[in-house]
């Protein structure tokens, strides 16, 4: 019998311990836990430009937040499957990335980071002074997602839709980072003269990269409408942006597995922390920074070096 990875049996594992929170776990617990996979899915797409394509880029929560606001009205004014909603803000975030990703063409590391700093911070302000779209600084409340005349209006009725998505959209990392569109991401993440002299599209690859990334964030954004009925533009600023690149770079850049641990450790940090919002940016930015001077690879990638030492030695 063919023996389990160890990542075969944390799937198996966490596959168990979900199937079963809907029926030993209180409302407070699942929506926690939706909450973690929408962080999930959040720090997946940044693993897609971070640490596949090796663009800085720090425009996440603006995607985010465009597929959340796309989702909730869609799902406010015409009431379709929600299937449709999740797609379309996916869909737009996608096309908003792909415009950005331009960006990518011309610029590099820290003016690539401020520049999409800047499109993330003037979105904010278009959440927060479009009224009559987002209802500005008084939020807006949301119709709940249906399913064929079925509402989602709760946190266990929206749990297993929200932990199918997430899975699906792990699957497709896996298999994007397996690919040959992955392989030619991290040729383009490690030099662009050297991926052009293998015949790469360094210009389609960049662009392509911004533009799934922002598709995570936008579906991302979609499913936590699944579960939420409410959402003020405060919640997608500069704070939450430093939180999904805080669990990217403590997990591992360029490690899938280190993409969730992180989101799974800082989604509940920040939920532990929610009471102190005052020095939530300031634990966040002193753990980053330490990472950055002292462990920049992040805990998973060092492990994965550990682990291909060990094999080299034993053969």
């Amino acid at each position: 019998m063919k023996k389990l990875s160890g990542d075969q049996l944390a799937l198996i594992i966490g596959a168990l311990v979900l199937a079963a929170l809907p029926f030993t776990s209180s409302g407070y617990v699942l929506y926690v836990v939706n909450l973690l996979m929408v962080f999930v899915v959040l720090a997946l797409g940044m693993h897609v430009v971070i640490g596949e394509a090796g663009q800085f880029a720090l425009s996440h929560t603006a995607f985010y937040g465009i597929g959340i606001y796309t989702a909730g009205l869609i799902n406010t004014t015409w009431h379709p499957p929600f299937v449709v909603s999740i797609l379309a803000g996916g869909v737009l975030a996608a096309i908003m990335g792909y415009i950005i990703g331009l960006l990518a063409l011309r610029m590099r590391d820290i003016y690539l980071a401020l520049a999409t700093f800047s499109f993330g911070e003037a979105m904010q302000w278009v959440f927060l002074n479009w009224d009559k779209v987002t209802g500005g600084s008084n939020g807006m409340r949301m119709e709940p997602a249906e399913l064929f005349g079925y509402k989602l209006t709760n946190d266990l009725q929206a749990y297993p839709f929200v932990m199918v998505l997430t899975a699906l959209m792990l699957w497709l990392t896996v298999a994007l980072s397996r690919s040959q569109f992955g392989s030619a991401l991290r040729a383009v993440r490690e030099s662009d003269v050297a991926a052009l002299a293998m015949g790469i599209h360094v210009r389609r690859m960049k662009q392509t990269a911004f533009a799934i990334s922002a598709a995570y964030a936008g579906i991302a954004g979609g499913m936590y409408t699944l579960f939420t009925s409410f959402i003020h533009p405060e919640s997608l600023g500069f704070q939450t942006t430093i939180l999904v690149l805080t669990m990217v770079v403590v997990g591992g850049i360029g490690s899938v597995r280190g993409a969730i641990a992180g989101a799974l450790a800082f989604g509940l940090l920040s939920e532990l922390l929610r009471q102190a919002l005052s020095i939530q940016e300031i634990i966040y930015g002193a753990i980053l920074m330490g990472f950055m001077m002292f462990m920049p690879k992040g805990l998973f990638a060092d492990r994965n070096k550990r682990v291909a030492r060990v094999k080299e030695a034993q053969a």
